[in-house]
């Protein structure tokens, strides 16, 4: 049988754990770089990361944040009117209760709030700040 071939042994495992232990920093590093990279990757985020910073701000009224904050809640729970795992149109929903939410509350959207979402983005995708 080929996959008996292929199949690795204790030895094998063992010396691959040891590998992996021995530079642990570097691992880490390779994970939330990697990591990072693929959240900047997400749907929309440019326009969550901005309901984000309007909500929690302090000077937004409280109807603005409720809007906002009820937006990205629906958006984080996976299990919605259209499931996130549904290929192709499973975050439509979710862009359509973020762009509701966008329009009801545009007129307390600062441009602080998009600034604030276009540094964080830049961060997770590794870039440089924009005038260093």
């Amino acid at each position: 049988m080929w996959f008996r071939q292929q199949t690795a042994s204790w030895q094998d495992f063992a010396a691959l754990t040891r590998r992996m232990t021995a530079d642990e920093e570097g691992l880490r590093r390779k994970f939330w770089r990697k990591l990072k990279r693929e959240a900047a990757n997400i749907p929309f985020l440019a326009e969550l990361l901005t309901a984000h910073y309007c909500a929690f701000d302090r000077q937004t009224p409280f109807y603005v944040k409720a809007a906002l904050v009820g937006a990205i809640v629906y958006y984080l729970v996976p299990d919605d009117l259209i499931p996130d795992s549904v290929p192709v149109i499973g975050y439509a929903d979710d862009a359509a209760v973020l762009a509701a939410a966008f329009k009801l509350v545009s007129s307390h959207i600062k441009p602080e709030h998009r600034e604030a979402a276009q540094r964080t983005l830049a961060r997770l995708r590794g870039e440089q700040p924009s005038g260093a």
